[in-house]
């Protein structure tokens, strides 16, 4: 097919019933765009049939071409193997749960060529449970106030980047990053635009509770040291508050003598104290725990094999 014009990238983890619907649309969508482009699933350790369809596509459809990884190292770095592995000078990321029309994809290379470097997007309409829709909201607003960022969507992966700024992205060694985020801070010219979103034909969300308060904790701590700083705002306004009581306690018992009413109020805000204490211990830990992964400089992944890109 040439050199690609459009690279498009897709993770996949026990996807098996919806990569036949989604490789029909998505297709045809890329043949719509009337220029040379290049599909590469990453198969990120799926334990169904993914990778045997995947490896049947590459067969079948010109311009696939299958990453496979040597385990489950998650949507992220799937995402990253296959930016080492891209060509294209516009390279749109996209899920395979069909939430987000591939039919959008012409709108994004649009924008790219409009002059834009990172184009985002905007879900309308969300067919999620309210649960998922508020710790969305959550995340976004917590993000752009720890990071100075502006993004409205952060969990929409439909985004289409200019190679400089994959290029960009590759050139990062980080072992845990969130690929969004990293490519604003290289943006010049980013914008979003609104688009639709479907309820995810089949299979179940990988993005539990747990996982997205990790997101959550890796996106405050991988591109803002705020946390920290907070923190220890929180410290000194404390111990002035704290020497301004003892202060308080010392002239009360010269006036009103010794007393033991006030013990458990004494008990609550020492709890309080120590809660705070405990959530700060936290907060250090994670960055404490970003530097220990750095150090130890192990491969963010591993690569099994290859399939189509060998023409």
């Amino acid at each position: 097919m040439g050199h690609p014009y459009v690279s498009i990238v897709i993770p996949v983890y026990n996807e098996e019933s919806n990569l036949g619907p989604l490789m029909e649309r998505l297709y045809s969508a890329a043949q719509g765009l009337e220029r040379p482009f290049e599909i590469i699933f990453t198969n990120d350790g799926s334990r169904d049939r993914s990778l045997e369809i995947l490896r049947g596509m590459v067969e079948t459809y010109p311009g696939v071409k299958v990453i496979e990884f040597n385990g489950n190292f998650g949507q992220h770095m799937a995402i990253l193997a296959a930016f080492e592995m891209s060509r294209g000078e516009i390279v749109i990321t996209l899920d395979a749960d069909l939430q987000n029309p591939p039919e959008e994809i012409p709108r994004l290379v649009a924008e790219i060529e409009k002059g834009h470097d990172v184009v985002g997007t905007i879900r309308q309409q969300r067919q999620d449970s309210a649960f998922r829709k508020m710790a969305s909201r959550i995340v976004n607003i917590t993000t752009n106030k720890m990071t100075g960022m502006a993004m409205n969507d952060y969990g929409c992966m439909l985004r289409a980047y200019h190679r400089y700024v994959v290029e960009n992205i590759n050139r990062c060694r980080e072992t845990t990053t969130f690929i969004p985020a990293l490519a604003q801070t290289f943006a010049s010219n980013p914008t979003e635009i609104e688009v639709a979103h479907s309820e995810r034909a089949a299979g179940e969300s990988k993005y539990s509770l747990y996982r997205l308060i990790r997101l959550n904790f890796d996106l405050m701590t991988g591109f803002s040291v705020v946390p920290l700083q907070l923190f220890a705002l929180f410290g000194i306004i404390t111990s002035v508050l704290s020497l301004a009581f003892a202060l308080f306690l010392l002239i009360r018992r010269f006036i009103v003598g010794a007393e033991v009413e006030g013990v458990f109020t004494l008990f609550a805000i020492l709890f309080f104290f120590i809660g705070i204490i405990i959530m700060g211990i936290g907060i250090v830990g994670e960055y404490v725990g970003r530097i220990y992964q750095e150090v130890r400089k192990r491969p963010r992944f591993v690569v099994r094999r290859t399939y189509g890109f060998e023409e």
